[in-house]
């Protein structure tokens, strides 16, 4: 078989559960990873065979495909913000919108030759924290998450890309500490379990529950527990960011008035959907 009509197997194969757009640009990240061949290599030499080895390669990841498994769990890596970072059904899956909530902390932070001290609370992959730390690299960065598991995977992902980040095991919601920070990030989970009829599969059966959802009862829990813990640990014009869900946007911008905290401002993403939040303490 020839890499051309390795594209047309793949894409075919996959179809249903991914459009064609999004069937072929998965063959092609796959062909990178696979082969080596980026997609201009891959058009150019469409006639080469693909040596026996790597049809099978290419056969299991169709077949993982086809079962919903993401193709980063697949590859274990995923890029975000330019960079790449290792992942695994213990951490979530880095999106495309909180790489707008990185490059507003960038654009605040980084202003002039400023410097301070940074803590990213619910880490995952440490996605947030690393890249943080890799554009603001004299600010001391820190990254809390209360799994274990997916503080290796945020440890590695730190090494890998080179930058120092001490890393905190605790809970969110329990935590004390007299550290004091400029600026404190979550993205917390946030997903009322009643939404979890309108998500996609390959999210609900692979990604970490613990990650995403939160009672319909008490859907900010996290939010008002990082936001207390934000009024003793945020020094004086300390920056608090969020992503939220945009659906709790209002009620998220009044719980953070009702504690005190000013200079609000609620920000969309680039699909118009309220998903970030920036406020500070002024006392």
């Amino acid at each position: 078989m020839n890499f051309k009509a390795l594209r047309q197997y793949f894409t075919r194969k996959i179809l249903g559960l991914y459009d064609l757009e999004e069937a072929d640009a998965l063959f092609y990240i796959v062909a990178e990873k696979v082969s080596g061949w980026g997609r201009a290599k891959v058009i150019f030499n469409q006639d080469k065979p693909v040596n026996v080895k790597e049809l099978q390669t290419y056969e299991d990841i169709i077949n993982q495909l086809r079962s919903g498994k993401p193709l980063q769990y697949i590859l274990n890596e995923a890029h975000f913000y330019g960079l790449t970072f290792m992942v695994n059904p213990s951490v979530l899956i880095p999106r495309a919108e909180t790489e707008e909530l990185v490059n507003w902390i960038v654009a605040i932070a980084g202003q002039g030759d400023s410097n301070g001290d940074l803590l990213d609370i619910g880490t995952g992959s440490g996605c947030i924290g690393i890249t943080l730390k890799k554009h603001l690299t004299d600010w001391n960065v820190f990254a809390m998450d209360i799994s274990p598991t997916a503080l290796a995977v945020a440890a590695l992902n730190a090494k890998a890309n080179n930058v120092q980040v001490q890393f905190i095991e605790a809970d969110a919601l329990v935590y004390h500490s007299q550290q004091q920070f400029d600026i404190i990030v979550s993205n917390p989970p946030y997903i009322k379990e009643d939404e979890k009829a309108a998500m996609q599969a390959n999210v609900l059966d692979f990604e970490p529950h613990s990650a995403l959802f939160v009672s319909n009862q008490n859907p900010l829990v996290f939010y008002k527990a990082i936001a207390d813990l934000a009024l003793k640990n945020l020094r004086k014009k300390g920056y608090l960011f969020f992503e939220i869900n945009e659906y709790l946007a209002e009620q998220t911008v009044a719980m953070l008035a009702a504690k005190g905290f000013k200079n609000i401002e609620l920000k969309k993403d680039m699909q118009g959907k309220d998903r970030m939040i920036c406020c500070r303490i002024m006392d």
